[in-house]
């Protein structure tokens, strides 16, 4: 019926995407010279991948496939090593944060690629925008159908993800009040969102042919979904964090997404519910504005929570599967810093000082992502 094959891969394995920012060393603007860094690493041996991204003032980091959190942040160190090093040499930084706090969206040229050239064609001044920074978790499944049950029973957990990564909090130079600004660049796509609520992959098959038989989309890639299948690699990709501060937080946070999929696979303890997608963008809203103390509808309970409950909550109920997949300690150390209020997003706020000044900001994020553990 239809080419969009489920490619299946080991379940639960893990993998990460990382958008970076690159900034100039003098004035902690963004640069643009993806380009020669993602050639000077061609030469050097670095785990992973490094990738361009739509525009010149950005890179992307990709893990390899994993089975654990351990190996995972292991590979994400060696990979910001050789990168923050072969930046300096450029006389560049590299950042995280999901936003650069003072770039002027004009500025920013494309990378020369055919496909962000289409994007550009496609979506005008937007291409631009996408200017922002996020990470990619994949979680490995064993078919199209556990694909589209964990899509479902992980869109409940949007908003814990939003909350626990965001370090958004500037945009265009401003303070937006919101403890992540990102996700409103994302949203501005028109095939953003979610998911439609299908039953199973011959369902959601069903639901792409039409899609690309009204001309709609091509691929998977045109959807930019909180979170979607991935049937060429056999997994769920979960889009919504903002890229962390460190690349520790970033493991923290895979490990996470690992372990409520164990649990969800493993006990099946909800079925899937098109209630979920009815309080999804208040929800979301919430995290994006206001982190752990904004306030979730639990569709299944019928009762409201505050996101910071809601995520120890999660955490408790992921904790064994945790423990199983070697992360205990990764949510223990989640949960932990929930309980304290930490977020990178007011990390970056402390950052800026009584001066108010910006470049302080980012120059402190490079520091800090760059400095070993």
């Amino acid at each position: 019926m239809s080419a969009l094959r489920f490619s299946a891969s080991a379940p639960l394995s893990l993998g990460v995407e990382l958008e970076l920012q690159l900034v100039r060393a003098h004035d902690h603007d963004l640069a643009h010279e993806a380009g020669d860094l993602i050639a000077r690493l061609a030469k050097k041996r670095v785990p992973g991948a490094v990738k361009p991204e739509v525009t010149l003032s950005m890179v992307e980091l990709n893990s390899s496939i994993h089975e654990n959190y351990a190996a995972l942040l292991a590979e994400l160190r060696a990979q910001r090593a050789a990168v923050s090093e072969a930046a300096g040499v450029l006389n560049l930084r590299v950042a995280g944060g999901g936003t650069h706090p003072f770039h002027k969206w004009p500025e920013r040229r494309v990378f020369p690629a055919e496909r962000f050239r289409s994007v550009v064609e496609r979506y005008g001044f937007l291409a631009k925008q996408f200017t922002v920074f996020g990470q990619h978790i994949h979680i490995g499944c064993a078919s199209g159908d556990d694909a589209v049950y964990l899509t479902h029973m992980l869109t409940r957990h949007v908003p814990h993800f939003i909350a626990l990564s965001a370090a958004s909090p500037f945009y265009q130079g401003e303070d937006t009040t919101f403890q992540t600004s990102r996700l409103t660049a994302v949203s501005a796509f028109p095939l953003s969102g979610h998911m439609p609520f299908v039953r199973d992959w011959r369902e959601f098959e069903a639901y792409f042919e039409a899609m690309r038989g009204y001309g709609i989309v091509e691929s998977m890639k045109d959807f930019y979904w909180d979170i979607r299948p991935k049937p060429e690699y056999g997994t769920i990709e979960i889009r919504v964090c903002d890229t962390p501060l460190t690349v520790g937080r970033a493991a923290l946070l895979a490990a996470f997404a690992q372990a409520l999929a164990c649990y969800y696979l493993t006990e099946r303890p909800l079925e899937p519910s098109a209630a979920v997608y009815q309080v999804n963008a208040h929800n979301r809203f919430e995290a994006c504005r206001y982190g752990y103390g904004g306030t979730v509808v639990d569709p299944y309970a019928r009762r409201r929570k505050t996101i910071g409950d809601d995520i120890l909550d999660a955490i408790a109920h992921a904790m064994p599967y945790a423990v199983r997949l070697g992360a205990a300690s990764a949510l223990s150390d989640l949960a932990a810093e929930v309980r304290g209020g930490y977020s990178d997003a007011d990390w970056l706020r402390t950052q800026r000082g009584s001066a108010g000044v910006l470049g302080d900001v980012v120059r402190k994020a490079a520091e800090r992502w760059s400095a070993a553990p």
